[in-house]
């Protein structure tokens, strides 16, 4: 309760009680005849009036400013004018001179009216139908990828009946991942929806928006990619009334943001993330929406089999690119650089540049990199520059093919302890060799043989390639599979016992020879040279 209000029940009070006039009860409190007069005839205090000022210097200027007002409405809420801007207008554009404090009083006194006299919006229940109509949306979204926390884009298409949704979070938003978000979209649904699907005016689909209108100029390539799958687009308002002619889609990122991107997810590459997706969808086919009496995956069981089926080839969204390999082996894309095979140094291949990877053809696949997005990144595969590595052993230890394959855990501590002990037994330019030799054997056998083939080498004290990739195939064929990468017969079942055994190396290159009976030799006055000093007879 203020000091008035007190005040107020204080003169109520004695003037019930002891019958005081106004004139006693103003000469007992100190106040004012008219005050007393106001605290018998209410107990509340009358509010405050505050006084209003005239500024015939502002005058001139109101209409502008209230216009000014009212364009913030539809403004973002980060690019509104503040009232250092709108003083700044005035005095740039108008020639106005008027005080800070004179602007600060009527645009914080018209703001508040202008608010609150904007109509209401009222909004409209859409009736949607099933397999017809769906909605499309960007929305940001950060990842620890790798170690660094990356801002990625989630891709989201939503069937408006059901609420199904579909996601991909990609690297960029540009019209790679616009087109691929696409078709990935339709392949899990399994069809097309048959009515309009929603968009914002997004730089991957529309070149200019038709004022006034709800014409569009599309980009030539989404014009051909929405042709090739039927698709018919229904662009939205721009701005904040564009959202809500799209709300559950523009509702969905916000919720799967919340839901299954809280905390910052911890992933090695964004595949891992979308293949994480998957699971994350099935579990929301569970979930109803609202007040709905049906899940999502019961209303899409309903709306699957009316999507419009998908066409017979699959429309290239990545784009298609032919350099030149340079004498490093590399080719540039896009400010950024990948690794091929040496052999094909000096040659012209073709390149697709997808949202998410990079495909690199010459006459078959020949590379494949996930996509970089920072301007001068490199991508080096160890294995590409192998046959060069031969020629030039002293190279390997300083390269950055072998820094990014030891940071990609490629490049293991087996393959660390093998180079070590082959430059021990060899010398550094042979036992580099052998270690290329036996990196050379991961173009054919399974990474985790070689591996387990390093392991048993070094306990036997060999360093070869060739006792490496002995080692490698027992290994495999221990566990009753076969060692090889690329496999074109069915596996055994895991545990069975392979069915030829692998023979022994020396075994198989003694088999044609008599057997040895030769007794064994004396090693007695050998253990005399262990003692030998130099520059004395040991005889």
């Amino acid at each position: 309760m203020s000091s008035k209000e007190e005040l107020f029940l204080l003169i109520r009070r004695d003037s019930w009680r002891e019958g005081l006039s106004v004139r006693a009860l103003a000469r007992k409190y100190g106040v004012h005849r008219r005050l007393v007069r106001e605290a018998l005839c209410s107990a509340v205090p009358p509010p405050r009036r505050t006084p209003r000022r005239h500024s015939p210097r502002l005058e001139p200027f109101k209409e502008t400013i209230d216009q000014w007002l009212l364009d913030d409405l539809e403004a973002l809420p980060k690019q509104r004018h503040t009232v250092q801007r709108i003083l700044a207008r005035l005095q740039q554009e108008l020639g106005a001179e008027i005080a800070y404090s004179t602007v600060w009083d009527y645009v914080h006194r018209r703001r508040q009216e202008i608010a609150g006299a904007a109509p209401s919006v009222g909004f409209v229940i859409r009736h949607n139908q099933p397999g017809m109509d769906a909605e499309v949306d960007f929305g940001e979204a950060w990842v620890d990828l790798a170690g660094e926390r990356t801002k990625c884009y989630l891709f989201a298409f939503r069937l408006a009946y059901s609420g199904k949704a579909v996601h991909r979070i990609t690297a960029s938003c540009g019209q790679k991942a616009f087109l691929d978000g696409h078709v990935h979209a339709f392949r899990t649904l399994g069809g097309i929806s048959a009515g309009q699907i929603r968009y914002d005016n997004l730089s991957p689909a529309v070149t200019r928006v038709i004022r006034k209108s709800r014409a569009r100029e599309e980009h030539p390539r989404w014009h051909d990619f929405r042709q090739h799958y039927s698709i018919t687009p229904f662009y939205c308002e721009p701005g904040l009334r564009g959202a809500h002619e799209k709300g559950g889609v523009e509702g969905q990122v916000g919720y799967w943001r919340r839901n299954y991107l809280t905390p910052v997810p911890r992933v090695d590459s964004l595949d891992e993330l979308n293949d994480a997706f998957a699971a994350f969808e099935q579990a929301e086919e569970n979930r109803r929406i609202g007040v709905r009496i049906r899940t999502i995956g019961q209303d899409f069981a309903h709306e699957a089999p009316l999507l419009l089926p998908l066409p017979g080839e699959a429309f290239e969204t990545g784009l298609a690119f032919t350099p030149r390999v340079d004498r490093y082996g590399m080719v540039a894309i896009r400010v950024c650089r990948y690794s091929v095979p040496v052999r094909y140094i000096g040659r012209t291949v073709h390149v697709l540049l997808r949202s998410n990877e990079v495909v690199v053809h010459g006459r078959t696949e020949i590379a494949r990199h996930p996509r970089l997005t920072t301007k001068g990144a490199e991508r080096l595969v160890l294995d590409h520059f192998l046959e060069v590595l031969l020629a030039k052993p002293g190279a390997l230890a300083g390269s950055e093919a072998l820094g990014q394959a030891r940071r990609a855990g490629t490049f293991t501590p087996a393959h660390e302890a093998f180079w070590f002990a082959a430059k021990h037994a060899l010398g550094e330019s042979d036992g580099t060799k052998a270690l290329v030799h036996v990196l050379l054997l991961h173009r054919h056998l399974q990474h985790r043989d070689v591996v387990a083939g390093i392991t048993a080498a070094l306990a036997a004290g060999a360093c070869t390639a060739d006792v490496v990739a002995l080692e490698a195939r027992k290994a495999a064929e221990t566990e009753g599979r076969s060692p090889t990468v690329t496999v074109t017969v069915p596996l055994p079942e895991p545990g069975a016992p392979p069915e030829l055994p692998l023979p022994s190396l020396t075994e198989r290159r003694t088999a044609h020879l008599p057997p040895d009976q030769r007794p064994l030799p004396a090693l007695e006055r050998w253990d005399q040279l262990l003692h030998h000093r130099p520059g004395r007879d040991p005889r």
